[in-house]
């Protein structure tokens, strides 16, 4: 009988595999930060244009995630997360507005959310009545909360105005937002895990604040 493989995790490296075998293959508690952008479709279906393809080319072709599975994404970010430490999830205006993003989170275990930022794109995007041109960061800390000692910048802002470099990934977040939240709840060395990983930003913001870096995407 042939031993099961068991995938190679690499630090500070881009990587193909199965955000969710990764998640997997990181022991308990230790991860500082942990980034989640899921490639949900919620939004699209909502909208129903019936042109994703011409509009939409870059989201459209990505592999799409149900609720189910970005549930078991979470199931096991609150295994590696450490105490108090923090998810960073990233929501759209459908999902934002409607609350489905809370069917993702479990009924019952130790993740508290507890703020939000809201990043202007600066770019005009789909609606059908306002057009959309944010998305949204849900801030949720692993039991126990806290503050004093762990959310290290109170200046930050809740609303951010930058523009991201979209040719690298359809859904590239600004780098420089990224690096201030991993420098605001994590120390210099600490890992932070990002299982959807996209156009790399987190990888890029973690060797600009000496974070180690642990993720992965499909392609």
């Amino acid at each position: 009988m042939l031993q099961k493989t068991q995938p190679q995790i690499r630090r500070n490296a881009r990587q193909v595999m199965d955000g969710l075998d990764l998640l997997r293959e990181l022991g308990t508690r230790c991860a500082s930060a942990v980034f989640l952008d899921p490639q949900y479709r919620q939004g699209l279906d909502a909208l129903d244009y019936g042109n994703e393809g011409e509009r939409q080319s870059g989201r459209a072709e990505l592999p799409q995630m149900n609720d189910a599975q970005i549930a078991a994404f979470i199931v096991e970010i609150q295994r590696v997360l450490r105490s108090s430490a923090h998810l960073f999830l990233w929501v759209d205006k459908y999902a934002l507005v409607s609350a489905s993003w809370q069917r993702w989170m479990p009924e019952i275990g130790p993740l508290s959310p507890l703020d939000a930022f809201i990043w202007d794109k600066e770019r005009i995007g789909m609606g059908r009545r306002s057009r959309s041109r944010f998305e949204a960061m849900i801030v949720i800390q692993k039991g126990p909360r806290r503050a004093e000692g762990i959310w290290k910048n109170r200046s930050l802002p809740d609303v951010v105005r930058a523009k991201a470099n979209r040719t690298r990934h359809p859904h590239a977040k600004p780098i420089p937002f990224l690096q201030s939240l991993i420098e605001c709840v994590t120390e210099p060395g600490d890992i932070v895990v990002d299982p959807c990983a996209g156009g790399y930003g987190v990888l890029d913001a973690c060797k600009a604040s000496s974070r180690t870096f642990i993720g992965c995407d499909l392609i």
